[in-house]
């Protein structure tokens, strides 16, 4: 850009600053220091140009131009050449001392050119601004402002010029009498008082070495002297402030015997104004400095003002801290800074004052004193080295306190303590365990958290710190590795510290890692003799049991399984390689899914194949055998955690399954089952889940302890009838029996099938029985707990269905057949039809299933007793309003597949025309039912049972369909029903005997016929409510069938449709007079011979039924069958009993 482009830019912007809208103000000027960056001199010159210029500018806007400029000098200052910073420099004194009147935003903008121009150009500053601080003369309050910010923007530019400074100033302190100027001389003193200590701080750099402290000593006593005698008098706030802030600074510069002169009267009077002042930070930055100086020169007043600066200090850590408040927050800071000087110079008496403060209850005055502990203990460590002892046996009652913010206090001390060797002392164990012991809090358990203003502090935020103390302790702290190894070992298994595992776990694997890379080849973890420390079948045990739910309490399971991998050393030698690649597979699981996606089945069965692995790696009995002890010995540490102690009895029953002791088998299942909760559901369930596991590997030895057990006491019946049991309540019992069931079932699930046909009989179902049902009195008495008839129910179908998986399922022979089938038939009964709140229905009708695969066949009357209870206990249940997003509930559901899944196993055993029209005939019933759910199921069924024989269908030679028709002519019409649900499942049970016929006549199984699959778009048609549509679609579906239905079976067609003419459901009657019409059109011309029959019928059912649209159907079925066989129509007519009656006369022709 040329310059004279530029020119006009700035002028076109600078005009634009006066702009009334304050967003256009804004923008011009984020404009012009833009422009600023990249042509800085320029912008200064317009600057100053324009203000020149334009005197009469209103000061509003001159501040914006000198805040422009100001910006721009910040930036450039090193890029400017002498003659444009001097008029600037001129610019911005003649701008701030314009007027006398304070116009602070304009004032403070020049004020703040002149200093940043300072920072290169010091000397031509200080000459602009000492021509207008003359002796003699009270100075404009901004140039005194600016000297004051001078001395801290640019220390070795300012602090030579402050002698001749100070020497001109002190007289002006006397002759200034309005409050804002003695503020302002206040605060040059306290800057140039800082200017200087940091000057002489850093004199090795400075362009005069030769400064010395006292220098200034005389001046600054001088000031000094008005200031505390006069000004901190005063009654305005504003200047006491300013006051004592100067005092600070100011105190280090006093000549030593002038300080320690004045320490009596200085202390108490900054003391003073902690009661005067709600703000107190500036008194307590002040003090802290006063301190500092007095601790410097060695000053004994501090011992006889202790007390009291104890008391008031003490107090001001008491207050509460607001999060929203900073100036409280930085009040701690300075306060804490003061109890610093404090500890360095009497850290006795320091700690008799607040060591007793700790075994107060007030909370304020404990969670303060914590503070200031901890500060002391990071801030002045070699004092109180030797006081250590004294500082963890004050920590008592503390430990005790379970107030939020006094356990965060105290947190944070030990924090400090470990940092500084407190914990390698007596009684630090104690404090780590106060440490573990936060960690464990349990989430659940904590407050909510409240708001940001109120006092209490939420728990949580005390298990987050201590959580990341312990990690910090345990990976910064380098001396605490011996002092936590192997300690935090001590906390892996005790209950109570559950809550704290992640964290243990990360910390102990860390202090492991960092001692195998110190060398460590051998074992990791040295007993000596150490009892409290957990065995490595205890941590073997605790930390694969707590695995098994992985994201509780912030991931436990990844941070168990690293531990795990670290110490495999230490749990047995062999494992190091087979671990080295397992456990990381394991968390790769974990870190591809989350809680929601995690399946936990999916992830249990991994971790007992990882268990399965290593027991087979270390292959070694004794070893097993004292693994399987631990586990038992902490099943009860899971009683609060049903899911992962149902997972540890799997764990047993691996290892027992590994063990080749047998002895130490026997021993270890019957101490489960003497122990064992049976009053609990997952424990009952967890029980048999163990003793399954265990058949596996030891099928006799479980049968025989479990035979054992109940032949036992616990269900030997006493001698009155009216106290059945001994010892414990019937109901106890019931449970104990519910479990054994279920372990039988469990077993015979897993035994392995070469073994299980010899025992199914003789020592799983007799036992099953045996415990069941009881003699009282030698009469038999069944239970009624629900829970005892789930289990057995379970059990049998569990059993059935492992010896129908084995290799001689299909020719096994199972005597009890009959009267397992007849005892899940009476829990099916006994359920209420009127509802369906249990699985009992379902958990009996698949034990049936497979019962009913086994042999010997059922009888036929014994199946059919079957088929009808179990239909009449599903189908007659009312229908409940669907589940979430329009699905039906889940009990229901499975109940229902139980039930299609027994029908088609019964199928299954007779696939036959014969047996297909068995299974109809049990569900025509409920398919002409009046109510519509009974009729939706059943239409369900007999698709789902038609879908089977079509999908099994297995001809070896060619034979006919004979039932087609009849099959045919009881679902055809149903494609009208009233519920659209079973219209369209009519529809596919047309579709598949349709098929069938095709499969009988000799097509293959994949053949696709395009007649019948037009039925498929036909079914759209069938979800319209107009009868029109729905008559017209049954019309179409007359004709597919009439195309595809072989010849002979059209008469047993009609003749059901004839029945199907009285339906009580007027839209299915008239759909089979659409049917029966549309058939005989078109294949009425091979019916000669059937015509007296037909008739016949037509005349029998009009006798039957007075409805009116019936007898015009059946009128009209006459008259469409004499079209095509006049002369045989007529005869029969004639050859019928007279008188005839008025229905049977047909229409003229």
């Amino acid at each position: 850009m040329s310059e004279s482009y530029v020119k006009r830019l700035f002028t076109i912007l600078l005009d634009a600053v006066t702009d009334k809208d304050p967003q256009v103000q804004e923008q011009v000027c984020g404009a012009l220091c833009a422009l600023g960056e990249s042509q800085p001199e320029e912008a200064l010159r317009a600057c100053e140009e324009h203000l020149r210029l334009h005197e009469k500018l209103a000061h509003p806007y001159r501040t914006m131009i000198l805040r422009v400029m100001e910006t721009v000098v910040s930036s450039h200052v090193g890029e400017l050449d002498k003659g444009l910073a001097r008029a600037s420099i001129l610019l911005a004194s003649s701008e701030m001392t314009k007027v006398k009147e304070l116009v602070c935003d304009w004032q403070q903008a020049a004020s703040n050119v002149l200093v940043a121009l300072g920072k290169r150009f010091i000397s031509s500053v200080m000459e602009e601004i000492l021509s207008k601080f003359q002796p003699g003369v009270l100075p404009h309050h901004f140039v005194v402002q600016t000297l004051a910010n001078l001395s801290v923007s640019n220390v070795f530019g300012m602090v030579p010029f402050l002698t001749s400074i100070l020497s001109t100033m002190l007289p002006m302190l006397s002759a200034a009498k309005p409050d804002s100027m003695r503020v302002v001389f206040c605060c040059a003193l306290q800057r140039f008082s800082e200017s200087t200590l940091e000057y002489l701080a850093d004199l090795d750099q400075a362009p005069d070495p030769t400064v010395r402290k006292d220098a200034f000593a005389t001046d600054i006593f001088s000031a000094y002297d008005i200031l505390f005698h006069h000004w901190l008098q005063s009654r305005e706030a504003k200047l006491r402030l300013a006051v004592v802030e100067a005092l600070g600074p100011m105190s280090h510069l006093l000549p030593s015997e002038k300080l320690e002169e004045q320490l009596p009267k200085l202390l108490p009077g900054v003391l003073g104004l902690y009661k005067k002042h709600a703000e107190t930070v500036h008194v307590s930055r002040s003090l802290g400095q006063i301190l500092e100086a007095a601790a410097s020169v060695g000053s004994r007043t501090l011992d006889v003002q202790l007390d009291s600066l104890l008391a008031a200090l003490h107090a001001q850590i008491c207050v509460p801290v607001e999060s929203s408040s900073p100036l409280v927050m930085s009040n701690q800071k300075e306060v804490l800074r003061c109890f610093t000087v404090l500890a360095c110079c009497s850290p006795d008496r320091l700690l008799a004052f607040l060591l007793p403060k700790l075994d107060t209850g007030n909370e304020r005055t404990r969670v303060g004193t914590l503070q200031v502990v901890r500060h002391v203990i990071n801030s002045a460590a070699a004092q109180m080295e030797v006081k250590q002892p004294f500082i963890l046996s004050s920590m008592k009652l503390p430990l005790l306190d379970t107030n939020s913010k006094v356990k965060r206090a105290v947190v944070q001390v030990i924090s400090a303590m470990a940092h500084h060797g407190y914990l390698e002392q007596p009684g630090g164990k104690a404090m780590i365990e106060y440490i573990v012991q936060q960690c464990a809090l349990p989430p659940e358990a904590e407050p909510q958290k409240l708001g940001a203003n109120s006092e209490a502090l939420a728990a949580d935020s005390v298990r987050a710190i201590s959580v990341s103390t312990l990690y910090l302790v345990s990976t910064t702290v380098d001396r605490m590795g011996d002092v936590l190894w192997p300690y935090l070992f001590e906390f892996l298994v005790p209950v109570r510290f559950t809550g704290a595992l992640t964290p243990l776990c990360r910390s102990l694997a860390h202090l492991a890692q960092k001692r195998q890379e110190a060398g460590a080849h051998d074992l990791l973890i040295q007993y000596n003799g150490n009892v409290t420390l957990p065995s490595p079948y205890a941590m073997a045990t605790r930390l694969l049991a707590v695995s098994s739910s992985p994201y509780l309490g912030d991931g436990r399971g990844a941070a168990s399984l690293r531990l795990l991998s670290v110490l495999h050393r230490d749990i047995h030698p062999m494992l190091g390689q087979r671990w080295a690649t397992a456990i990381p597979l394991l968390l790769e699981h974990l870190d591809g899914h989350t809680e929601e996606t995690l399946s936990r089945k999916e992830w249990e069965e991994k971790l007992l194949m990882f268990l399965r692995d290593t027991l087979a790696v270390v292959s070694d009995n004794t070893w097993i055998c004292q693994l399987s002890l631990e586990m038992c010995k902490q099943l009860p540490s899971y009683n609060g955690t049903p899911l992962e102690k149902n997972f540890l009895y799997k764990c047993i029953g691996t290892t027992l399954g590994a063990a080749s002791s047998k002895e130490v088998v026997r021993k270890r299942l019957q101490e489960l089952l003497e122990t064992a909760r049976y009053q609990e559901e997952s424990e009952r369930e967890g029980l048999a889940c163990c003793f399954g596991i265990c058949a596996s590997s030891h099928l006799d030895d479980t049968l025989a302890q479990l035979e054992d057990f109940v032949k036992s006491d616990v269900f030997r019946k006493s001698a009155g009838i009216f106290n059945i049991f001994k010892d414990r309540s019937e109901s106890e019992v019931e449970k104990a029996k519910s479990a054994l069931i279920l372990c039988y079932g469990h077993v015979a699930a897993r035994a392995p099938r070469e073994l299980l046909p010899a025992r199914v009989e003789p020592d799983i179902f007799r036992n099953m029985s045996q415990c069941f049902s009881t003699k009282a009195l030698g009469i038999k008495v069944e239970t009624k707990d629900l829970g005892l008839r789930l289990c057995l129910a379970q059990s049998v179908c569990m059993a059935s269905q492992a010896v129908c998986s084995g290799s001689h399922g299909s020719s096994f022979q199972l005597l009890r057949k009959p009267e397992l089938v007849a005892q899940m038939m009476e829990f099916i009964k006994a359920e209420p039809s009127d509802s369906l709140r249990t699985p009992m229905r379902k958990k009996a009708m698949l034990a049936c299933t497979y019962l009913a695969s086994l042999e010997p066949a059922l009888e036929g009357q014994a199946q059919a007793d079957l088929i009808h209870s179990c239909l009449h206990s599903i189908m007659a249940v009312p229908p409940e309003p669907e589940g979430v997003d329009g699905h039906q509930e889940p009990l229901y559901r499975d109940t229902m597949q139980a039930l299609k899944d027994l029908l088609t196993s019964l199928l299954q055993r007779n696939m036959t025309p014969q047996g297909l029209q068995v299974m109809v005939e049990h569900l025509s019933p409920w398919i002409k039912s009046p109510r519509g759910h009974e009729r939706v199921r059943a239409l369900g069924l007999s698709a789902c049972l038609l879908q089977h024989f079509l999908k099994h269908l297995h001809i070896s030679a060619l034979v006919p369909f004979h039932n087609l028709g009849l099959l045919l002519g009881l679902f055809s019409p149903r494609c009208a029903d009233l519920w659209p649900a079973t219209r369209q499942e009519a529809v596919s049970c047309v579709y598949s005997l349709l098929y069938l016929q095709l499969g009988y006549e000799g097509f293959s199984r994949d053949y696709q016929d395009d007649v019948v699959e037009q039925l498929l778009t036909l079914k759209d048609g069938l979800g319209h409510p107009d009868p029109a549509i729905l008559f017209h679609t049954c019309h179409s579906v007359a004709q597919i069938i009439g195309k595809r239905l072989p010849p002979d079976q059209l008469i047993s067609l009609l003749l059901t449709l004839f029945e199907g003419l009285g339906d009580p459901d007027q839209n299915c009657s008239r759909a089979a007079t659409v049917i029966v019409n549309c058939l005989l059109k078109g294949r009425g011309h091979v019916l000669l011979e059937k015509v007296p029959e037909i008739v016949s019928a037509l005349r029998s059912k009009l006798q039957e039924t007075h409805g009116e649209h019936v007898l015009q159907a059946a009128q009209h079925s006459v008259y469409i069958l004499a079209a095509r066989h006049h002369a045989a129509v007529v005869s029969s007519l004639l050859g019928s009993p007279l008188p005839f009656d008025s229905s049977a006369q047909p229409r003229a022709a």
